[in-house]
């Protein structure tokens, strides 16, 4: 059975990585999805949220869920802006006698894509290939919010030709954080730069990860530094797109 899923495709893929929509697309469309991206959508509010704009955050909560509603899955490139959906939408309207139930029933069939692939789906590999030794970082908000550990990894490691190889640190910061990287760099680039050493550690020649946050973070650091590793989405390599300018290259 086809399942009508909503892909919100996010601000950094939508400005700055399109690519990992398409990628996106490619996967869910391969796992018998039926994908439709509504023009109305906008930024999930995550910003607003943080910095405590709760007034407006709710009025960006509103209109993703005007425009999210109609489908059977909301499916999300991102931990972060999945995590703002699922976990904060119903906290962020909790007084609106309008809106409460509505956001409530959209966090509950809001998912971050590889575990929607593989939890809802139960897509167990990919026809895909990317001849490289890679260094998986977990992001807080995958990991903390949406619970994602497990799926990333196994899908990864029936990519033809990857070496898949843990960070002795996955599950610590990299200092992205959205505001937090703003508001004290000094703190940021360390934890950034204690992330790249342990990802150089293992012998890596590329990172991925779920959060384009994090992935650009890292890869604007790494080359600022010199560095040669190179940086895609997890979705990227799963959708075979791997193989043309990684993160931060011309």
């Amino acid at each position: 059975m086809s399942l009508r899923v909503g892909l919100f495709v996010t601000c950094l893929v939508d400005l700055v990585r399109p690519q990992v929509g398409f990628a996106a697309v490619k996967l869910l469309e391969s796992a018998g999805c039926t994908v439709e991206v509504p023009r109305a959508q906008t930024c999930c509010g995550q910003p607003a949220w943080n910095s405590g704009a709760d007034a407006h955050a709710a009025a960006i909560a509103r209109q993703v869920i005007d425009a999210f509603e109609p489908f059977d899955y909301v499916v999300v490139p991102s931990g972060s802006c999945a995590g703002m959906i699922r976990r904060h939408y119903p906290e962020c309207l909790k007084n609106d006698s309008a809106y409460a139930a509505r956001a409530r029933a959209l966090a509950a069939k809001t998912h971050e894509l590889i575990s929607f692939l593989v939890r809802v789906r139960g897509v167990t590999s990919v026809a895909a290939g990317c001849s490289a030794r890679a260094a998986y970082h977990t992001s807080c908000s995958s990991l903390r919010e949406m619970g994602v550990h497990d799926e990333p990894r196994q899908l990864l490691k029936t990519v033809a030709g990857l070496s898949f190889c843990e960070l002795q640190d996955s599950e610590v910061c990299c200092g992205f954080g959205g505001l937090f990287s703003v508001k004290y760099p000094e703190i940021s680039q360390r934890m950034a730069d204690d992330k790249i050493a342990d990802a150089e550690a293992t012998g890596a020649q590329l990172l991925t990860g779920l959060d384009l946050g994090c992935l650009l973070h890292l890869a604007g650091r790494m080359k600022r530094q010199g560095k040669q590793m190179r940086v895609f989405h997890a979705a990227e390599i799963l959708a075979d797109m791997a193989h043309g300018p990684a993160l931060g290259e011309p």
